[in-house]
């Protein structure tokens, strides 16, 4: 189903070891409106979507793995060479005594992940209507970690991603009008 290229979908560049940092990326990485619940929620969602919105959203979420996968590379960029004291003034003290340098889903504040991140109501309209709020979130959110960071390189790629929430909001916009106007037509049988 998917051709798997060993590259990222834009590329990552770090600077310097900056565990801070990437205490605030891990937001998007296991947070509610991160890249694992979006991935998750669209790819779930397509099972109760009509054929003719299926596959954006197969689209969307596997795109969102790409984005992980891209936050996951960052985190652990800025990680890698940190001392476990950096770790802890960091604000990652827990996470390293838990997991060391690992990636692990939690959000910022150290909340693990959970499952009623994804929501899916079986009605295309309002699951369609959640995933714009989603991406709109998403996009909030790497405005937000832009305006925090101090790494023009992490920013670039930062950049990259709220783009394409930008666009993935606009294309769940346009499924929404799709649904409308399927919803207004008589059906002839």
């Amino acid at each position: 189903m998917w051709v798997y290229e060993k590259k990222l979908q834009y590329p990552v560049k770090v600077r310097n070891c900056n565990p801070r940092l990437a205490k605030y990326l891990i937001e998007q990485y296991g947070g509610a409106d991160g890249e694992l619940a979006a991935a998750l929620r669209y790819l779930n969602q397509r099972y109760t979507i009509p054929d003719k919105v299926i596959g954006l959203l197969t689209d969307i979420g596997t795109e969102e793995f790409a984005h992980l996968e891209m936050i996951a590379t960052m985190i652990y960029k800025l990680t890698k060479d940190a001392t476990p004291q950096q770790m802890a003034e960091a604000g990652l003290g827990d996470h390293y005594v838990n997991h060391d340098s690992a990636l692990f889903y939690h959000d910022a504040a150290g909340n693990p992940w959970t499952a009623t991140y994804i929501q899916a109501k079986g009605d295309p309209i309002a699951d369609l209507y959640e995933d714009i709020a989603a991406e709109e979130k998403a996009r909030a959110t790497y405005q937000w970690l832009i305006d925090i960071s101090d790494d023009p390189d992490i920013n670039d790629s930062l950049r990259f991603l709220r783009e394409r929430e930008i666009v993935h909001s606009m294309r769940f916009r346009e499924a929404v009008e799709i649904l409308k106007d399927e919803q207004g037509k008589k059906k002839f049988f």
